[in-house]
C-alpha cells in the first residue's frame, strides 16, 4: 500500500452527529473555499494541524472500534475538507475496509483527485450543500461550481447513501423560495436518505478575532429555530408545493 502522510487538525472520539452510531470524527486540515459562516477558520491553512500516516491514524480509529460495534458506528473523515488531501483519505479509507470500520465522508465536494475511486470506499456521503445558485454559491465560498459539480458527478454514478446538510442562514438562504429549489435540487441525486438543515451561529466568531480574520457575518443573528424547523417541514414534506 502507498504511503501517503497527511495532516489532520484534530480528532473527536466520541461523536454522535455526523453519521450513524457512535464515530470517530477525523478533521482534515486545509480547504479551499471560504465560507461567510464557517466556524472553523482554523482548519484552511494546510500548513496547520499534525503530520500523520494512514497506519498511524488508522491505529488511533481502532482504539474504538468496540464502540462502533455496539452502536452500528465508525469513522467519519470531516474537514476542513476531506477531500483536499485525497490520496491521504484514499489510504486511510482502504485501511478502514480492510479493518471492518463504516466510513462517511463530511464534505463540500470540493477537493482533488478522482473521486469515484474514494467513493468505492466510502459507506456514507454527507454532502454539504452550499447553495444551488451559481451567484449566491460564489457569494457565500468565494468559488465558483465547478470542483462541486464534478464530484456531484461521481457521486451520482455511485451508489453510495447520502446525506444532504445546509446551513441556513437569516437573510441569506432562509427563504421558503431558496428552500424548495434546494429540495428541487436534492431531487437529482439518489439514495439520500435524510437532509438536515443546520441553524446559523455565531459560536465561531472568536476565533476569526483571534486569527486576525475579518468576519462578514458580524452583524447577522443567530438563526431562530421555530423558523428553522418551520423550513424543514418544507423539506421533509412529500408533497408536491403548487
Amino acid at each position: 500500500m502507498k504511503e501517503c502522510n497527511g495532516r489532520i487538525h484534530s480528532i473527536e472520539t466520541m461523536g454522535l452527529v455526523d453519521g450513524p452510531g457512535i464515530r470517530a470524527v477525523i478533521f482534515f486540515q486545509g480547504c479551499k473555499l471560504r465560507c461567510v459562516y464557517c466556524h472553523n477558520p482554523d482548519t484552511w491553512n494546510m500548513d496547520g494541524g499534525y503530520d500523520i500516516s494512514p497506519k498511524e491514524l488508522i491505529q488511533k480509529i481502532l482504539k474504538y472500534k468496540h464502540y462502533f460495534q455496539r452502536s452500528n458506528g465508525g469513522a467519519t473523515f470531516s474537514g476542513g475538507e476531506c477531500l483536499l488531501q485525497d490520496e491521504f483519505l484514499l489510504e486511510t479509507l482502504k485501511l478502514c475496509k480492510e479493518n471492518g470500520i463504516h466510513t462517511a465522508i463530511d464534505t463540500s465536494g470540493c477537493g482533488n483527485g478522482d473521486y469515484e475511486e474514494i467513493l468505492k470506499y466510502v459507506d456514507l456521503v454527507i454532502l454539504d450543500i452550499k447553495h444551488v445558485d451559481l451567484q449566491e454559491y460564489k457569494n457565500i465560498t468565494g468559488q465558483n461550481m465547478d470542483e462541486f459539480n464534478r464530484f456531484l458527478k461521481a457521486l451520482k454514478n455511485s451508489k453510495n447513501n447520502v446525506w444532504i446538510r445546509h446551513v441556513v442562514i437569516p437573510g441569506i438562504t432562509d427563504s421558503e423560495e431558496d428552500i424548495l429549489k434546494l429540495k428541487e435540487f436534492i431531487k437529482g441525486i439518489d439514495n439520500v436518505e435524510k437532509v438536515q438543515l443546520l441553524p446559523y451561529h455565531t459560536l465561531g466568531v472568536s476565533k476569526y478575532e483571534k486569527l486576525n480574520i475579518p468576519y462578514r457575518l458580524k452583524h447577522t443573528e443567530a438563526m431562530d429555530e421555530e423558523k428553522l424547523n418551520n423550513l424543514q417541514f418544507i423539506v421533509d414534506c412529500n408533497k408536491e408545493t403548487t
